[in-house]
C-alpha cells in the first residue's frame, strides 16, 4: 500500500512522506498558526498577560498531538474551515453593528 495516497492535503503538500523532518515541522507550524487564528477569532478575551501566556503555551503543546493526527486526518483542513466560518461571522457581525449604528 502506498502511504502517499493516505496523507491529508497539507501533509501531502508538505511532502511528509519524502522529507519527514521538514514536512512535519511545516505541518506543525501550519496547525499551530491556524489554531491560534481560530482561538483569536472565536474564543479569545482580554486576559492578564500571565494567563494569556499559559493559554498559548498549552495551545502550542496541544498542537503537537494535532500534528501527529494531522498526517492522515484532516486536522489542518478542519482548522481552515473553522477559521473561514469565524471570519465570515465576524465580518457579518461588524456589518450588522455598523448598520445598527447608522440606523440609531
Amino acid at each position: 500500500m502506498d502511504i502517499s495516497q493516505r496523507l491529508s492535503f497539507f501533509a501531502a503538500l508538505y511532502r511528509v512522506d519524502e522529507n519527514p523532518e521538514l514536512g512535519m515541522w511545516m505541518l506543525y507550524l501550519t496547525i499551530t498558526l491556524l489554531s491560534i487564528l481560530v482561538y483569536k477569532l472565536g474564543f479569545a478575551k482580554t486576559l492578564p498577560i500571565g494567563k494569556s501566556v499559559l493559554i498559548y503555551l498549552f495551545l502550542i503543546l496541544g498542537c503537537t498531538v494535532l500534528t501527529a493526527l494531522g498526517v492522515f486526518l484532516p486536522m489542518a483542513e478542519g482548522l481552515v474551515v473553522a477559521a473561514l466560518i469565524l471570519i465570515i461571522y465576524k465580518m457579518r457581525l461588524r456589518l450588522h453593528k455598523k448598520q445598527e449604528m447608522d440606523a440609531g
